[in-house]
């Protein structure tokens, strides 16, 4: 996999370098800023990159827009945004783009490489991978507290799976249950929330993401 990493800090960059590295992946571009990611990927577009939200000049949300930037002129690349806290707000934000081959992630999570690296490895196939602190906290924190509570705790905890950008085949794997459950909780989930079905599974958590941050 070609990537190309966007991350202010000077230490965590040469750290997830030598981690991509070793890994057997080409790391075309390491820098620390936004300006510089933007002008690495147009002289030669990655299959992902990985993109700190807070960023050079003003550390606020430089990455994130220039995330969304590369979503609308690049959308072949998928685009892996890291973050140090539980943003909701920046996570709704990516949400109003096409959702295929993006990632939400806490900085915490690249300390659990197999998640980091399976997360890397979705996004390049072009799924949906939302880190589950932020999809728990945009769970408590829904204005459709009404709804949610008319899901079971089975249909709430595969709604969790849903939203994190899970198949139904991961899902059951997770669950311990069989697909076919899964595809019943699934039909009961977007029945009682009146979302509609739809096949594709970005598709699909794009409306179940975009239902918790509305």
């Amino acid at each position: 996999m070609r990537l190309m990493i966007a991350e202010d800090s000077a230490l965590l960059r040469e750290g997830l370098v030598h981690l991509l590295a070793d890994e057997g992946h080409e790391v075309a571009a390491a820098v620390g800023d936004a300006d510089a990611l933007l002008a690495a990927v147009a002289a030669g577009p990655p299959d992902v990159a990985v993109v700190d939200v807070r960023m050079p000049p003003r550390h606020t949300d430089e990455g994130l827009r220039a995330a969304l930037r590369l979503r609308a002129e690049h959308p072949r690349v998928g685009v892996l945004v890291l973050s140090q806290y539980v943003e909701p707000r920046y996570a709704a934000e990516l949400l109003t783009a096409d959702t295929r081959g993006l990632g939400y992630l806490l900085k915490d999570r690249v300390a659990r490489v197999e998640e980091f690296l399976s997360a890397l490895e979705r996004v390049n196939e072009g799924e949906t991978v939302f880190d589950p602190e932020v999809v728990r906290r945009m769970l408590t924190r829904s204005r459709h507290a009404d709804e949610l509570g008319l899901l079971t705790d089975r249909e709430q905890a595969v709604l969790a799976l849903m939203a994190q950008g899970h198949t139904n085949t991961a899902i059951a794997g997770r669950l311990f249950v069989s697909t076919s459950a899964v595809e019943k909780y699934t039909n009961a989930v977007f029945d009682k929330l009146r979302l509609p079905r739809d096949s594709g599974t970005n598709r699909r958590v794009l409306a179940v993401l975009r239902f918790l941050g509305s």
